[in-house]
């Protein structure tokens, strides 16, 4: 009896894809008796005969797995079996003996291999790389039968021939092996790191599919080495075979054929911004949960930044160093995508390489992103007009040629100085329409001005100022990041701590909205918008309190109290020294808001919109958008804790004493008029007393505003030499005027 009759070999089958299933028997599960207990006995071909068999993989009469060894068990498999020996082999065969049990060990392993990572779940790039390690093992296989069949033949050849004609392909599995095992230990990291996931979108999609939170949340923790890591395997083992021409040869071609489904997907990122990845192979994540619906409450730049993002676990070496690129190509026509009607590609499927080792491979990532990067700059630029939006965004934000908000003001005094929870946005918004549409006005020739809207924030402005920049009062609705301020509609997280603080009046709760169209809304954001509305509640209050001090002015020139000369010195000593301090009020004012309006926010902005002209990229113009409004800001002095501190008192200070010239009139009638003086009784009166009780309160207001101005120019000069030197325009200014 031949030897290879004992050989066990897999029942026929008729089953479509039998052919993909090895059954393997155990030792364990024959009968003894079928063994033998040595080789001993044999002669010298027949021994060489048994060798040439163990190339199958399978067990014989002589040779058998170890007894720990489980063929039914797939960890066993894909590590490989070890085997024994029964005694007497000749001495001449017993290397090449342990040679080919290396490579039958090494077979099994790798089909083993090949049959886990053809499932499924593995993805399609271990599908191609397993596709083309069965076809190296199908090679294997015709090489081994051919060998035996000549061996066999009249016309045989000796065992150490047909050895060294498999030396090639011993050395091609022993490299597909050594992969596996790389392979292989990729898995146990990646499982042992499972609990470290982020992956909310495939916990959500697993909910939706009808599973508990246990079972969504658990599905996420297996996860397995494939799509750009095995790549990433590949071509670090590709790295390592400099010197080694067939090895390199070898993984080239693994590698040429695994990448052909990423590629796939690359190009349909780079030139259509779809992602096609049902095995979450790809390196481009997206979140589908984030909706640009919701950009009219994202505070965060959540859909720009987090719709699509980059898994670094998943970028191909190939990829690293153009992998923004990547993201940014894919993002900027989802965005035009999205937009509808235009053209995203002008390259078809048959143009762009298929592997990563093509020469133009590179190159199509390149204009890729060109052509997706001028896509959406003309999109938004020429297509919706955004030079036109920020022209608009100016008039309201930043008070440019604000006639329509003096009339507005003058519309709505009686309304906005309740308090903001009784203040009528319906009415509010009512009389801004009228101002904008008032013939003559500038904003009437707006086209954008439906999208302008009244707005309450029921945080005052120095105290939301302050929340963002201390530490302390950070909440989740204002966290600022990177030097910009990510921040959330405020107050919303101190309800109940505020709820016995005095409400604040509508004139200082003021502030406009605006309504942005997508994908207008990308660089007009609401992170945008807000810093304009910071800006604008700024220009508001210091408006407002020249509007205050100009109608005590008006007080002072009209009622007789202050007018008619008084025949006391005292009395008309202070009036001069109300009159001076209101001047000096006044004028800090509006050397103020002429520094703000015309020496930081007009320059910034047409430096801002020269700019336009010469932007590349949109992600450049989404950053010197924000900067500009960033470097308005802390020209401005409000990003600044210590110059923001001194510059709200002296404005309260201004504030309380507009507000107290109506009672300082009515107390100087009472110290210079007798009310209890009877008719034609011409006796001159004056109260002393009342007089001294005015003069004290004069003198603290004078006091208390010289000081903080004192403050406040000492630290200009200070935060003008070290960290912002336009300031050394306000503390001229200040000092000019001598206040």
């Amino acid at each position: 009896m031949s030897v290879f009759t004992k050989v066990i070999v897999n029942p026929h089958t008729t089953a479509p894809l039998a052919s993909r299933i090895q059954i393997t028997y155990s030792s364990a599960a024959i009968d003894a008796a079928t063994f033998q207990d040595t080789i001993e006995g044999l002669s010298l071909e027949a021994q060489e005969s048994i060798i040439i068999s163990l190339q199958w993989g399978f067990e014989g009469d002589y040779i058998k797995f170890v007894e720990t060894y489980d063929p039914q068990n797939e960890k066993h498999c894909v590590v490989g079996p070890a085997y024994r020996l029964v005694p007497g082999l000749d001495p001449s065969l017993s290397d090449l003996t342990y040679s080919v049990l290396k490579m039958a060990s090494w077979f099994i392993s790798i089909e083993t291999f090949v049959n886990i990572h053809s499932k499924s779940e593995y993805g399609s790039i271990n599908h191609s790389l397993c596709a083309s390690i069965r076809n190296l093992l199908k090679e294997y296989l015709t090489l081994v039968a051919q060998l035996e069949h000549q061996y066999l033949s009249p016309s045989s050849i000796t065992l150490h021939a047909l050895h060294l004609h498999t030396l090639p392909m011993s050395y091609s599995m022993f490299h597909i092996n050594s992969l596996v095992k790389d392979v292989l230990k990729q898995n146990m990291i990646q499982k042992d790191d499972a609990d470290d996931f982020d992956d909310i979108e495939g916990i959500l999609n697993s909910l939706r599919e009808g599973n508990d939170i246990a079972a969504a949340v658990t599905g996420q923790k297996h996860k397995i080495c494939k799509g750009g890591a095995i790549l990433g395997l590949l071509a670090a083992k590709l790295l390592t075979t400099g010197g080694d021409p067939n090895a390199r040869k070898l993984l080239c071609h693994l590698l040429h054929e695994a990448s052909k489904p990423y590629m796939t997907m690359l190009n349909d990122w780079l030139h259509r911004g779809e992602i096609k990845d049902p095995h979450q192979e790809f390196m481009i994540k997206e979140q589908k949960s984030i909706k640009k619906d919701g950009l009219d409450e994202d505070y965060t730049d959540e859909y720009w930044e987090k719709r699509y993002t980059i898994k670094e676990v998943d970028i191909p070496p190939q990829l690293e160093s153009v992998k923004e690129q990547v993201l940014l190509a894919g993002k900027y026509l989802n965005v035009v995508r999205e937009c509808g009607g235009v053209d995203v590609s002008k390259r078809t499927g048959a143009d762009v390489p298929k592997t990563f080792d093509d020469q133009k491979f590179l190159e199509n990532i390149n204009s890729a992103y060109a052509h997706a990067n001028a896509s959406l700059l003309s999109l938004l630029i020429s297509t919706h007009e955004l030079p036109a939006r920020l022209q608009s965004l100016k008039h309201y934000f930043f008070l440019d040629q604000s006639d329509f908000f003096t009339t507005f003001l003058d519309l709505a005094s009686h309304e906005l100085k309740k308090a903001y929870k009784q203040v009528s946005l319906t009415k509010l918004q009512s009389l801004l329409d009228l101002s904008i549409r008032m013939p003559g006005s500038i904003a009437a020739s707006d086209p954008f001005k439906d999208d302008i809207m009244v707005d309450m924030n029921e945080v005052g402005l120095t105290e939301w100022l302050m929340k963002i920049m201390s530490v302390s009062g950070i909440s989740e609705d204002a966290i600022p990041l990177d030097g910009g301020w990510h921040s959330g509609p405020p107050g919303s997280a101190d309800k109940e701590k505020d709820s016995d603080k005095k409400p604040i009046s509508g004139m200082s709760a003021l502030q406009f909205n605006y309504k942005v169209p997508f994908p207008l809304s990308l660089v007009i954001s609401r992170k945008a918008v807000l810093r304009y509305q910071l800006l604008l509640r700024h220009l508001i209050s210091m408006k407002y309190l020249e509007q205050q001090l100009g109608a005590a002015w008006l007080d002072h020139m009209k009622l007789a109290t202050w007018r008619n000369k008084s025949s006391h010195q005292a009395v008309e000593k202070w009036k001069t020294r109300v009159w001076a301090l209101r001047a000096r009020m006044l004028i800090y004012v509006q050397q103020l808001s002429y520094f703000s309006t015309t020496e930081v926010v007009e320059k910034k902005w047409l430096e801002w919109i020269s700019k336009l002209g010469e932007i590349k990229t949109v992600d450049q113009l989404l950053h010197e958008h924000i900067d500009t409004l960033d470097t308005c800001l802390k020209e401005c002095m409000l990003t600044n804790t210590k110059l923001l501190k001194i510059h709200t008192k002296i404005m309260s200070t201004c504030t309380i004493f507009a507000q107290y010239t109506s009672q300082l009139a009515r107390s100087l009638t009472l110290a210079i008029t007798n009310p209890d003086a009877k008719s034609g009784d011409n006796e001159p009166f004056f109260d002393e007393t009342r007089m001294k009780k005015l003069e004290d309160v004069l003198r603290r207001y004078e006091e208390n505003f010289t000081h903080h101005l004192k403050i406040l120019m000492d630290a200009l000069n200070y935060y003008a030499a070290t960290e912002t030197s336009s300031l050394l325009g306000l503390v001229v200014r200040l000092d000019w005027n001598q206040i």
